[in-house]
């Protein structure tokens, strides 16, 4: 009888970093580990759960960090997002001729997922779509800004991806109250 050799389950949203975090991410789900570990690190959800709501959210953000920034004309939550854009949040510009000039519009959807999330999540996702206002690319300029705005924007991120990985190993959100404990 050949001993098993223990395999890492699929960390597609681990896959850039190093094979010791991933390992010990690996760890934690077979331990049953990772959710309990997330919901110590962030008790509760937000409170933000209407797209009218979320507007506000992202336009105070913007006034305190983007004041000369071109205006953000939509904010919504969108439930198609996560599945048909691989996706967490979109930042599109649409333009428009209005009389001799060409009008562009900012708009900024949101996934589903984050209407039941912490607090934390839900600034990481806006901060970046934000963050597209002014630049374009991810590129070292982006992600100046989004630190600027969010100090823990890199934890932030690496705790969400510690989530997506929960919700596809278990099947279940944490802080969804439709969800089983």
């Amino acid at each position: 009888m050949q001993p098993q050799i223990r395999t890492m389950p699929p960390l597609k949203y681990l896959s850039a970093y190093s094979d010791q975090t991933r390992q010990q991410v690996s760890q934690l789900i077979e331990e049953n580990k990772l959710g309990a570990l997330l919901s110590k690190r962030y008790p509760a959800a937000h409170g933000v759960r209407t797209d009218k709501a979320l507007y506000q959210y992202v336009q105070d953000l913007k006034n305190e960090f983007l004041r000369n920034a071109d205006p953000i004309n939509k904010v919504a939550f969108d439930n198609k997002i996560h599945v048909i854009n691989h996706a967490l949040g979109l930042h599109t510009t649409i333009s428009r001729v209005q009389g001799g000039k060409l009008k562009s519009k900012h708009e900024i959807r949101i996934g589903t997922l984050f209407k039941q999330a912490p607090l934390e999540f839900l600034r990481m996702i806006a901060v970046h779509e934000l963050a597209h206002v002014k630049e374009k690319e991810h590129d070292k300029a982006f992600y100046k800004l989004c630190c600027y705005m969010e100090p823990a924007y890199h934890q932030y991120e690496f705790d969400l991806r510690l989530y997506l990985t929960h919700i596809d190993v278990s099947g279940s959100r944490l802080w969804d109250p439709t969800s089983a404990p």
